[in-house]
């Protein structure tokens, strides 16, 4: 199985169809985390639970977290969507990846998150730190 980072197909789609509502009242987006057994990459169309991180005994809880959207901006001429970093606190788990989807619109997948390596932590802090909301590194970038 991998994990290959990317803004996925059918979400790029669903923007032109006006399906994903990214400003602060709108849409709920979650951020899922996965193991090494998940399977996940452009192609990923939703939410699932194969190979998500267990949530027994570990401070994670099936379905992950929902991130704190920041209105969505320009940078230049490129549009861009960002998040409030995410924590899971007193956490034991290891973690490959992660996907970032919108649970208001059935699930449908928005971005895999490839983290290079397992990333273990043992009862601490787990943060996914995102880049800075600009033109060249927001995690979500139209240009």
């Amino acid at each position: 199985m991998a994990i290959t980072q990317g803004l996925c197909n059918s979400f790029k789609k669903e923007l032109l169809e006006g399906l994903h509502n990214f400003t602060t009242s709108g849409d709920t987006i979650k951020i899922a985390l996965y193991t090494d057994v998940a399977n996940l990459d452009s192609t990923t169309t939703a939410y699932t639970t194969s190979g998500e991180v267990s949530d027994a005994g570990t401070n994670y809880t099936a379905g992950g977290e929902t991130l704190t959207k920041v209105d969505p901006s320009l940078s230049g001429t490129t549009a861009i969507a960002d998040f409030a970093d995410a924590t899971w606190a007193s956490a034991t788990f290891t973690a490959r990846g992660a996907l970032i989807y919108n649970s208001t619109q059935a699930n449908r997948a928005i971005m895999v998150l490839d983290f290079g390596a397992n990333k273990t932590v043992v009862t601490g802090n787990f943060t996914i730190t995102f880049p800075d909301a600009n033109a060249t590194n927001a995690i979500i970038r139209i240009a």
